[in-house]
């Protein structure tokens, strides 16, 4: 009986004992820690689509190969754009030359003003001498001292000076009109070859996208591209996942009261059990996750049960030498964050 009353009394001072500690570790600890197992790895993932179509030559990574920036990843028969490339060049050549002449045609124009001036100038000159012989004539014809021959003589050739100057006017205007239509031919030409320029930088770029290159660094995964098969633009043919990766924690609501960004977390991987993981909030995602639904709910309608929402917190990870390079973006995780004030 005695030694009943032993163990009856053992248990309960282990009990006491044992609720004082865990009231002590809550008191000081447990409080503060906001934990979820909704939880997952995420990394940034990047499906690999071409900008032009055409049939696979070539494809140069194989599924869950590692990759370094610039790589190249797939090649599209480039013989279609390489000829257009040599087509959108033959016209720039063509355009360049067109100017080429235009300039010419402006140049001879300028010189055939010129002459027009220079003849113009010279019939008016004779215009104003031949008027004064004309009216010496006219003065001497009224005295007697000239027969009218005279007069008509310098009548007539008052008359041929006048028409002189007449076509010589009209010889500079029609020239300074070939003038302007040399120009304005000139503004379309020099439009033309900027257009035929344009044409070459785009033939250029889809020449240049028949290679397909990794943007950054990371694994190739969910790769459908195959040799000989024929692609459509937008296509997607693999998927590239960055080597960083993240925990993507959805705490519920309740959870955020004391959550804010840089306190410590600790987090762990189910793939990896007992290998804790220190981690940092890094941002809390400005909506629940409904709001990013592709139908988010419309709590107005019908009858209404209030639901706990859950919002992402991003935890960004120290991860340790014996991790590194195993994590991969979907894995489970438990999230442990710390809320306890800083003293």
């Amino acid at each position: 009986m005695a030694a009943k009353q032993i163990v009856r009394v053992v248990v309960l001072v282990a009990v006491v004992v044992g609720g004082a500690l865990w009231a002590h570790h809550y008191y000081k600890v447990g409080r503060w820690q906001q934990s979820t197992d909704n939880a997952y790895v995420r990394a940034d993932i990047a499906s690999i689509t071409p900008r032009v179509g055409g049939e696979i030559i070539e494809v140069a990574v194989r599924d869950n190969q590692s990759v370094k920036k610039g790589d190249v990843l797939v090649r599209i028969d480039p013989r279609d754009y390489e000829a257009r490339l040599a087509n959108a060049r033959a016209k720039v050549a063509e355009a360049e030359a067109a100017l080429i002449t235009n300039e010419r045609q402006q140049a001879m124009q300028a010189a055939m003003v010129d002459e027009a001036r220079a003849g113009l100038l010279s019939a008016q000159a004779d215009q104003g001498r031949i008027k004064k012989d004309y009216v010496r004539a006219d003065s001497l014809v009224r005295e007697g001292v000239a027969t009218q021959a005279r007069l008509d003589t310098a009548t007539a050739a008052q008359s041929a000076a006048n028409a002189a100057v007449t076509r010589g006017s009209a010889g500079v205007k029609a020239a300074r009109t070939q003038v302007d239509t040399v120009v304005a031919q000139r503004a379309s030409l020099e439009a033309q070859g900027e257009a035929a320029r344009a044409a070459v930088k785009l033939a250029e770029l889809d020449l240049e996208a028949t290679t397909l290159r990794a943007a950054t660094d990371g694994l190739v995964g969910n790769l459908s591209a195959k040799l000989g098969e024929r692609i459509a633009p937008g296509q997607r043919l693999l998927s590239l996942v960055s080597p960083t990766v993240w925990v993507e924690a959805n705490y519920k609501e309740t959870q955020l009261t004391k959550v804010v960004i840089g306190q410590t977390a600790e987090v762990e991987v189910d793939a990896f059990p007992d290998q804790k993981i220190t981690a940092t909030v890094e941002s809390v995602a400005p909506a629940s996750g409904a709001e990013f639904a592709l139908l988010p709910p419309d709590n107005a309608t019908g009858n209404f049960t209030k639901i706990v929402q859950r919002v992402p917190v991003k935890l960004t990870l120290q991860v340790p030498e014996q991790l590194a390079g195993k994590l991969r973006a979907g894995m489970s995780v438990e999230a442990v964050i710390d809320t306890k004030p800083k003293d």
